[in-house]
């Protein structure tokens, strides 16, 4: 099955607005030739509503660092679905590697940010990934199991056209390293037949899973190469535009 690919930037905790709107406007010229992948950049929360307006009519997409559950309430610090659509945000990454060791978020609260994600019109990137530990135990496959089948406890087939999947082995994200190809092959294919076993082949076959984990320009091609990686989801490299620009415009 043909899967449009996506190279998705995320920002993290990092760049001043001004930095923030002149990247955004980077990525506009940059990826204005790329006709047959989707781009989307994930600033931080104090700047959604600046990227939006810089990249207003290009077909860049926006997406969030995280989501809420809830659509109001007394929910101090949290941003809800209707919120980010109201900026034109229209997608939002949860579960990052990030949010889970260093906030404790576990996968009964991913679940509950990704059904909040798509209970709208706001498409969920759920990350997800094994440690060093884990991996080197034997556990990758038990580890991501679990991650994708309480992430998506209660997502019915059609909400999963409202989901994209980014594996991010943890001990690969901003260390410098990268899971070799067919590494990452190989956890791809085996989250795919896991959304088999889940869902139903076509379903499997249509959703997008992007890889993450020190992307860069000189690993982007033959990362793009392998048969089940429909794209990226890309840290560092995403900060400049020189070293973005090449990721999207993979060979």
């Amino acid at each position: 099955m043909q899967r449009r690919p996506l190279i998705a930037g995320n920002w993290k905790m990092y760049l001043t607005r001004a930095e923030a709107v002149t990247l955004a406007r980077a990525v506009v010229e940059s990826s204005s030739s790329c006709t047959d992948r989707d781009v989307m950049i994930a600033p931080s929360f104090p700047f959604l509503a600046a990227v939006c307006a810089a990249v207003e009519g290009s077909g860049v997409l926006v997406g969030a660092q995280n989501i809420a559950w809830e659509k109001e309430g007394a929910f101090t610090g949290e941003v809800s679905a209707p919120m980010l659509e109201d900026l034109g945000v229209q997608m939002a990454i949860v579960g990052h590697s990030e949010r889970r060791h260093i906030f404790g978020e576990d996968n009964a609260m991913i679940n509950r940010r990704l059904r909040g994600a798509i209970s709208g019109a706001v498409q969920a990137v759920l990350c997800i990934g094994e440690t060093l530990a884990e991996r080197e135990a034997g556990k990758m496959l038990t580890v991501l199991d679990a991650q994708v089948r309480q992430a998506l406890a209660g997502v019915t087939g059609e909400q999963m056209r409202k989901v994209v999947i980014a594996y991010e082995p943890v001990w690969a994200i901003g260390t410098g390293k990268t899971a070799t190809p067919e590494q990452a092959q190989e956890a791809h294919a085996h989250i795919r037949h896991l959304l088999e076993e889940i869902f139903e082949k076509n379903i499997a076959g249509a959703v997008r899973i992007l890889y993450g984990g020190s992307v860069k320009p000189d690993n982007i091609d033959v990362l793009m190469a392998q048969a089940d990686i429909d794209g990226a989801l890309v840290g560092g490299a995403a900060l400049k535009a020189e070293s973005f620009n090449r990721i999207i415009q993979f060979q």
